[in-house]
């Protein structure tokens, strides 16, 4: 058992260090923003390592340098990251009945967009030592972007900062690609979701007002509820 945990754990760790490329491009933004709420890079090291979300961050930063109260902050990242709510209830489908608390809430504080990705397209029931795996390079990259970020201050141009987040772009289509081959249903779904998301950023009424987390909950809400009827999954599958 413990040999079968260390070789998912090697898979993990290689499918993590991409993702940790890309974490430390838009982290190293975000430290440069880190600089304007004078935060050290010691600091900005730690609110990386204890906070694994680049909206919930921002907002905690904006706060900061706004100087708001600590309410306002809790208010500002629970709706930036309200999305994690969702990718949580979907993640729990796949652990097994025996897997105990501990894991589950490790695997709940590392949740973000690309972590849940690699780890919903696996097969089977979720192991959470591959998981471990890719968190260790991608929140390390994560916090040493965001240090050496806040070190660099502004002394790189704001454009070749924003060039260097496109990889996690890449990375993305990389982990969305292969089960649309297997699935058109997930394609359609795929397809069905970049279409309304962009729909719903510059036209569609009322939505294009929320913020991007709280437009990105009803989006999925509204297409897996229509999937789920279209597309019943069987209990046992």
């Amino acid at each position: 058992m413990i040999k079968s945990n260390w070789k998912l754990i090697k898979e993990g760790l290689i499918d993590g260090v991409p993702i940790g490329l890309g974490y430390f491009a838009v982290a190293f933004s975000l430290g440069i923003l880190a600089t304007k709420a004078n935060l050290t890079a010691l600091q900005g090291f730690v609110a990386s390592l204890l906070c694994n979300a680049s909206a919930g961050e921002y907002a905690g930063f904006l706060v900061i340098i706004s100087n708001a109260s600590y309410l306002q902050m809790i208010i500002m990242t629970l709706v930036a990251n309200m999305r994690y709510l969702l990718m949580s209830a979907s993640l729990s489908q796949r652990c097994d009945k025996d897997l105990n608390i501990k894991h589950r809430l490790i695997l709940s504080f590392y949740i973000t967009d690309e972590l849940f990705g690699i780890t919903i397209a696996r097969k089977g029931k979720l192991n959470p030592y591959y998981t471990y795996g890719a968190i260790l390079p991608a929140t390390l990259m994560w916090s040493l972007g965001t240090a050496i970020g806040i070190i660099a201050g502004e002394v790189l141009p704001t454009r070749i900062v924003s060039a260097l987040s496109v990889a996690l772009y890449g990375m993305f289509l990389a982990i969305i690609i292969p089960p649309c081959k297997e699935d058109k249903r997930i394609l359609c779904l795929i397809i069905t979701s970049f279409t309304l998301s962009f729909l719903g950023s510059y036209y569609l009424p009322y939505l294009k007002d929320l913020s991007n987390g709280t437009r990105t909950i009803i989006l999925t809400i509204i297409i897996a509820s229509i999937a789920s009827i279209i597309w019943p999954r069987r209990e046992d599958a």
